[in-house]
């Protein structure tokens, strides 16, 4: 590409991140969340926050405007309107928002990704499976080139097109995906699809932990279901979602203790139980280190900020 080229595509992606952020600053006046097409979600904060914690699902995601950190496990992803995260399976995460302002809200979008989707394009391509047995880390960030985020415009754009949305909405989530496949995180959005793959025996495993958080967890059953090594499940299980099996587990207790704290007005000890927690104590040690604060008076402060 010459220079003139390469002039007139930042050109583009410069009139477009604008254009972006407009459109999204006119669909939301409020701080919020909304869901304006089916799979798309629009966010909008008019202040940095504090860590939120909740369990990402298999998504792309951009800004347009401000920035944002999410971490998983010890791994940490900052992106903003030159980057995007992809994220392919569904995990207990930590995310904040480093910029934004009453002047300029942080203004940022979720599309929600099929698996089914995915892998017709995928076919369509095409595009070659990912190699079996390979593990890919389930979230990452990369630069969000000219051509994916003008797809990403021209989706935004039905918004304020209720009569032709419903024939293009599908035809333009395609070609993200396409685009998204043929980019610099094309396997993992691959392994999202394939059976083969070690990725998705995590994925089997993580949905396992997700509905039976509250069990105890004998890390030999879950190999030996998966047909893997109790040292190879740990390996890759770690390789793909940045923890252990436990610590995973352990997120996902907590989580939801919080949930029953403020939401059906639980005490600290009853959450613990129905959670699997047996000894209060130290439910109550690993809440205050995953929150920065004891049960109760993380709740309080909770509702009060609420």
């Amino acid at each position: 590409m010459n220079d003139l080229q390469t002039k007139r595509e930042a050109d583009r992606a410069q009139a477009n991140r604008a254009e972006l952020a407009e459109r999204m600053a006119q669909a939301m006046r409020q701080d919020g969340t909304i869901e304006l097409l089916k799979g798309l979600h629009f966010y909008r904060t008019s202040s940095p926050s504090e860590c939120l914690h909740s369990v990402s699902i298999p998504a792309f995601c951009v800004i347009a405007q401000g920035s944002k950190e999410v971490l998983l496990g010890s791994d940490r992803y900052q992106y903003d309107p030159m980057h995007y995260l992809l994220g392919t399976v569904a995990l207990p995460i930590a995310s904040r928002i480093l910029e934004a302002t009453q002047a300029k809200p942080y203004l940022g979008l979720r599309l929600d990704l099929d698996p089914t989707l995915v892998g017709s394009v995928m076919v369509e391509a095409g595009y070659p499976s990912a190699p079996r047995g390979a593990s890919v880390k389930a979230i990452d960030v990369s630069p969000l080139d000219a051509n994916l985020l003008d797809a990403v415009v021209r989706l935004v754009r039905l918004i304020d097109a209720p009569a032709e949305a419903p024939v293009l909405t599908p035809l333009i989530k395609r070609e993200i995906i396409y685009r998204l496949l043929m980019g610099e995180q094309g396997a993992r959005l691959r392994q999202l699809a394939v059976l083969g793959g070690y990725t998705h025996h995590i994925a089997k495993a993580v949905d396992r932990l997700r509905q039976d958080f509250n069990q105890p967890l004998r890390i030999e059953d879950v190999a030996r279901e998966l047909d893997m090594s109790v040292s190879g499940f740990h390996h890759h299980f770690k390789s793909v979602t940045a923890m252990s099996p436990l610590q995973f587990q352990k997120q996902l207790r907590l989580q939801e203790a919080r949930r029953l704290m403020l939401g059906e007005n639980l005490d600290a000890s009853s959450a613990a139980y129905r959670v699997g927690y047996d000894d209060a104590s130290h439910f109550n040690r690993e809440y205050k280190r995953l929150f920065g604060a004891p049960p109760m008076r993380d709740v309080e402060q909770l509702r009060a900020t609420a």
